[in-house]
């Protein structure tokens, strides 16, 4: 060993091509599991919405009066 490879004999040898680092075992599952709780959130927000307007167009038009 010179005296540049001193502060080496830690590291790692040299290799041919570092392999580029791989994701974490659950990395992509936390993102889809993220990705379907906001779709299920906004379809429900969509829906409560909806409902919401349904019942005050319905109520304005007199459609809960009693006849």
């Amino acid at each position: 060993m010179t005296s540049h490879d001193e502060g080496r004999a830690d590291e790692e040898p040299p290799g041919p091509d570092m392999p580029s680092p791989e994701p974490e075992p659950g990395a992509a599952r936390r993102g889809s599991a993220g990705l379907i709780v906001g779709v299920v959130a906004g379809a429900l927000l969509v829906c409560c919405c909806s409902a919401v307007l349904g019942l005050a167009l319905s109520w304005s038009a007199g459609l809960f009066d009693p006849r």
